[in-house]
């Protein structure tokens, strides 16, 4: 699933020049947490989240009255907020990719640039969720189950013979590795009749070891 599928592509971005207040206005008025820092040709030389718009804002215990708040705020650059030269990502991109670099370095979103480094998009981890959700097709509903197999080729063909012989369409398939030479495979599939899947369910216990089954 490659980025340019969940991608944001009618970014919102600035110039180094732009004003916290103008960055902060556009984050309300668009309702967007990061606001990527482009130059004059939109390669990408920095990011700002909403956070970080936060962190330099005067605090409400300020003693600067209205008219020097609105001063600081026009004056203060979104160079000097941004965080520079932020990690980018491709379009082609797995999205699996993506969610990693998230998780490892804590952040909720990157932008996607081109070979150029030109800006193209932004994904969130909101996109990475919407991904997750249409690849696991729970929204399709069914019944989701998943089996232990060792992690040997060939393995998981009695499971996919038997749910061919009961008449189950699949839905999904997600597998991840486990130790010692093990794999889970969960699967969802279009749900059975009762004595069909009661039928299924007897058949999968005698090849392997079911995990768990959900409705």
């Amino acid at each position: 699933m490659p980025v340019q599928d969940w991608m944001t592509t009618d970014v919102i971005s600035v110039g180094p020049d732009t004003s916290l207040l103008k960055v902060g206005k556009l984050m309300k008025d668009h309702h967007i947490r990061r606001v990527p820092v482009v130059d004059e040709n939109n390669h990408v030389i920095g990011i700002i989240s909403d956070r970080d718009v936060r962190d330099a804002s005067p605090s409400k215990a300020t003693t600067l009255d209205m008219y020097e708040m609105h001063y600081l705020l026009a004056e203060l650059k979104a160079k000097s907020i941004m965080t520079p030269s932020p990690i980018t990502v491709k379009p082609g991109d797995p999205v699996e990719q993506v969610a990693l670099i998230m998780q490892e370095k804590a952040i909720g979103g990157l932008p996607v640039v081109d070979k150029n480094n030109k800006l193209v998009g932004i994904i969130s981890d909101h996109d990475v969720f919407a991904a997750l959700v249409d690849i696991t097709g729970v929204r399709l509903g069914g019944v989701l189950f998943a089996v232990e197999l060792p992690d040997r080729p060939g393995t998981a063909r009695p499971v996919f013979d038997a749910l061919r012989a009961h008449g189950a369409r699949i839905f999904s398939v997600l597998t991840a590795a486990k130790p010692d030479d093990i794999r889970h495979l969960h699967i969802r599939v279009r749900t059975l009749e009762s004595q069909a899947e009661e039928d299924l369910r007897k058949t999968l216990d005698g090849l392997c070891k079911v995990l768990y089954w959900q409705h």
